[in-house]
C-alpha cells in the first residue's frame, strides 16, 4: 500500500474550496490532459454523502473507468471519496479544510491524504513505487492548483 499527503494553500475561506473540492465540472476541467469524462452516477454538479460517479479517462494511454463514492462528508471540514470499482485494489482519498489567516485574509489550508495499492500482487507493488505513486501525486498536485486558482479568482 502506498500513501501520500499533500497540503495546498488557498486565499478562500473554507466553503468555497469545500464546495469546488466536490464539483464535477471542476474535477473535469482539471483532468482535461487525461480527457476525462464522467459517465455514470452524479455527472454534473456537486457531490453529496453517498454519491457516487463513474470517472472515464486515459493514463499511460489506456483507457480506465473508476467508480467513486462519498463515504463521509461534513461541510466544510472534511469528506472521503472511496474507489467501489476501478482499476485500483484500494483508493482512500481523505480531504480536510482548515481555516488559516494568511496576511490578515482568511484563507484554507486543504490537506490530501490518499491511501492506495495496485492490483496484480508483487508486479502492483513495484508499479507502485516506480510509476504510481508518483504519478498520482502529479494529478493531485495539478488538480489542488487549478482548483486554488479558481478559488482565489473568485475572491473579490
Amino acid at each position: 500500500m502506498s500513501r501520500f499527503e499533500l497540503a495546498t494553500l488557498v486565499l478562500a475561506p473554507p466553503e468555497p474550496v469545500f464546495d469546488l473540492s466536490l464539483s464535477v465540472e471542476l474535477h473535469l476541467g482539471s483532468m482535461r490532459g487525461a480527457r476525462e469524462q464522467a459517465v455514470a452516477g452524479v455527472t454534473s454538479g456537486h457531490l453529496v454523502l453517498g454519491d457516487t460517479v463513474t470517472w472515464r479517462a486515459r493514463h499511460f494511454g489506456v483507457p480506465w473507468r473508476l467508480t467513486s463514492v462519498i463515504s463521509a462528508y461534513e461541510r466544510p471540514s472534511f469528506f472521503v471519496d472511496e474507489q467501489v470499482r476501478g482499476p485500483f485494489r484500494h483508493w482512500h482519498h481523505a480531504h480536510t479544510f482548515e481555516v488559516t489567516r494568511e496576511n490578515g485574509t482568511e484563507a484554507t489550508l486543504m490537506r490530501d491524504v490518499v491511501d492506495f495499492s495496485a492490483p496484480a500482487g508483487p508486479l502492483g507493488a513495484v508499479a507502485e513505487l516506480l510509476v504510481l505513486r508518483r504519478y498520482m501525486t502529479a494529478l493531485m498536485l495539478r488538480r489542488n492548483a487549478y482548483l486554488k486558482r479558481i478559488a482565489e479568482a473568485a475572491m473579490p
